[in-house]
């Protein structure tokens, strides 16, 4: 049997965001590699955000939201957006 601990499953906030994140690079035509180089983040954090693996602090909303050209509050309005429906 495979002991698996609740922080190590994706919960549903974590997988909306990250959602919301991969739309949002997508959009954009960008690679993850690409976006994690605007972002100044590193390239396999950017997956663990998009799989819902990682919820990011609100320094790291602030780089995504930056390199997306977007206000960080932008960013989480299109999460809440998205949680609502």
């Amino acid at each position: 049997m495979t002991d698996i601990s609740p922080s190590a499953v994706p919960g549903p906030l974590a997988l909306r965001f990250g959602a919301v994140v991969r739309h949002l690079r997508e959009e954009q035509g960008w690679s993850q590699e690409e976006f994690a180089e605007y972002a100044d983040l590193n390239r396999g954090y950017i997956g663990e955000i998009e799989r819902g693996g990682s919820m990011p602090s609100l320094g790291t909303v602030g780089k995504l939201a930056l390199a997306l050209g977007l206000r960080p509050s932008l960013l989480i309005s299109r999460f809440e957006h998205l949680s609502v429906e």
